[in-house]
């Protein structure tokens, strides 16, 4: 009976209750959907397996303080003793063996102690120094929440960047910003909510803006890679052909007709419903995308401030303008990427021309973004975070480069939500270990999400037979750098 091709519907849940009792039992069903994804909306009950618009916004946990996030990855490894977390020691004992016990856990070995080559400076009414790799930012210290007790215990890049993107180094686990698009949806229906800009290819690739298990709608769009200048990565040819709208539309809606029938039988695919509202979504882009990539709409001053005028950091500083646009427009996740192998912060050797060379690229766009999102208003609403895989080690690798350093290094935070002008954890007087106030991944990851609203112990998703998080089954909010 159920072999006949001509009865395949029935073989499904919804095509049984569609065929009996004159589809009464489907009607009931369809209603109790409803019913259910009307309370996943308004609710604190995130169940995207069972919503029919995923990508619909949520209601967060608690009252957030930031509703989008902006997250500056450094690729490589930027060096936390030559760039947030000064050491005089170092200065002290260059040249000489190391007085406290290296970590056996390394990468490579190294010798003898390095100073850094950069100066420390103080900046603010806070007056943390910074150092001379990073002037600009260092003069917005007083937005800025320096996190100095980073650890991790991933040693190689791969590892480090999938821990730090996706809070595990080796299994396939949904990206930070898949999560909070899982968790609060997406505020803008005309342009993806999760946007990485010039992603790398390597080190965990499409896994630091992917979705994993979770629903394919929530994985992030990537616009370029590591490999193209960002300008040449721009969406081009967004209109049709003919320029007629009409007929493209009568195209996906017949399209779109036949992919839900299609659906029907594919125990809802998250593959399939998410490739549908992607045909959607390139549709509604084509009228939105162009103005948001249009800088030209931006006045002198800005694009100056910038530094689109100057050679250095023209590709950053459109990166940054764009996310600043693209955040403005109400996309809820912007990942800016200075990555491999253009840009790559791995200095093994010749530090100084490496840290050197890629820090004039980003220092005046970084600065810029945060002075021009507290000029329109949209810092205390916008989370900015700077981030790399690692740092590096106080001791030398050869004669002046570092080697991987996961046991201690820095990030920081700006804007929606963090105490500015403050400094969080410290580590021991060479930089080799985290001696207060040790944050972990899951302790950053756990951070993000609670000033966006949402409580990293509730955000779940149940997938092969057990719930999961971004957190896992640790993490504590970081409260000191919160205002």
């Amino acid at each position: 009976m159920w072999t006949d091709p001509a009865l395949h519907t029935l073989m499904s849940r919804r095509g049984a209750l569609r065929a009996a009792a004159c589809g009464f039992g489907h009607a009931a069903l369809l209603g109790l959907l409803a019913d259910e994804s009307r309370a996943n909306a308004a609710g604190n009950v995130y169940s995207a397996q069972h919503t029919r618009t995923p990508l619909a916004p949520r209601r967060p946990h608690h009252p957030p303080r930031a509703t989008r996030v902006i997250f500056l990855f450094m690729h490589g490894g930027v060096s936390h003793v030559d760039s947030f977390d000064p050491k005089p020691k170092l200065d002290q004992l260059n040249g000489q063996p190391s007085p406290i016990r290296k970590p056996e856990f390394n990468f490579a070995a190294t010798g003898k102690l390095l100073r850094s080559p950069w100066k420390f400076r103080r900046y603010g009414h806070s007056g943390i120094p910074v150092s001379d790799l990073f002037p600009h930012i260092g003069s917005c210290i007083d937005d800025i929440a320096v996190i100095r007790s980073m650890r991790g215990n991933q040693v190689a890049h791969g590892g480090a960047a999938l821990q730090l993107h996706t809070g595990d180094g080796v299994a396939i686990r949904p990206s930070m910003g898949a999560w909070t698009l899982y968790g609060l949806g997406s505020e803008n229906s005309n342009l993806p909510g999760f946007v990485s800009l010039s992603p790398s290819t390597y080190h965990g690739g499409v896994q630091n803006f992917g979705s994993a298990f979770l629903p394919a709608s929530y994985q992030g769009t990537a616009i370029g890679d590591g490999r193209t200048a960002p300008r040449a990565a721009q969406m081009k040819n967004l209109t049709p052909p003919d320029g007629d709208f009409r007929q493209q539309r009568r195209q996906l809606d017949l399209l779109r007709q036949q992919n839900l029938q299609h659906l029907q039988h594919t125990d809802h695919d998250t593959r399939l419903q998410a490739r549908i509202e992607a045909f959607e979504l390139a549709f509604r882009m084509q009228l939105t995308a162009p103005r948001v990539f249009d800088i030209s709409q931006e006045s002198q001053r800005t694009q100056k401030l910038y530094g689109l005028d100057q050679k250095t950091t023209e590709d950053f500083a459109y990166q940054c303008l764009l996310a600043r646009r693209m955040s403005e427009a109400g996309v809820r996740y912007v990942q800016v990427n200075h990555s491999h192998p253009r840009n790559y912060w791995d200095a093994h050797g010749g530090l100084q021309a490496n840290h050197g060379g890629l820090a004039p690229k980003v220092d005046q766009p970084i600065a810029a973004l945060l002075r021009d999102l507290k000029h329109r208003g949209l810092l205390d609403e916008t989370l900015v975070v700077w981030g790399t895989e690692f740092g590096r080690t106080p001791a030398a690798q050869g004669s002046d480069g570092r080697d991987h350093h996961p046991h201690a290094f820095s990030m920081w935070m700006a804007g929606g939500g963090i105490k500015g002008g403050s400094v969080y954890g410290a580590t021991d007087p060479l930089g080799y270990y985290v001696t207060e106030n040790p944050c972990t991944m899951p302790d950053f990851h756990a951070t993000v999400l609670h000033l966006l609203g949402i409580d990293h112990r509730r955000l779940t998703y149940r997938y092969s037979g057990r719930d999961f998080r971004l957190t896992d089954v640790s993490g504590q909010v970081i409260s000191d750098i919160v205002a």
